[in-house]
């Protein structure tokens, strides 16, 4: 499965021994951008968490994972692991189609105009 997203929160790694030796893990939060944002922890495990130590939130990325579902006592828990990450580069804005800004959009007048000479009003 692959998913793409934007770094919403690095958590702390986390490392432990075993029966079968030392194991260390990192989990990420990804953010999916749409309609209705919905948000996925995802675990790093091995060499795989230097990819998530090297993540920053608000960097967006594409993620490849297995999903996998296992019981334990009568109760389903859910994993989701990483095994490649890609950062993609930040969308570029949009240029803007105005001008540039001028404070002095017209000429200053040299002779100023008295209020009694200027009568336009209709009244």
């Amino acid at each position: 499965m692959e998913f793409e997203g934007i770094v919403y929160k690095v958590l702390p790694p986390v490392s432990g021994t075993s029966a079968r030796g030392e194991w260390k893990k990192q989990e990420v939060v990804f953010e999916l951008p749409n309609e209705f944002s919905r948000k996925i922890c995802v675990t790093f495990f091995g060499d795989k968490t230097a990819d998530a130590a090297s993540l920053k939130e608000g960097d967006p990325v594409s993620v490849s994972v297995n999903v996998e579902s296992r019981e334990y006592n009568g109760r389903w828990y859910t994993d989701v692991r990483a095994w490649r990450i890609v950062k993609k580069s930040a969308p570029a804005p949009e240029p803007d189609n105005m001008p540039p800004f001028d404070p002095a959009p017209f000429p200053a007048s040299e002779t100023p105009i008295a209020s009694e000479e200027v009568d336009d009003l209709p009244f």
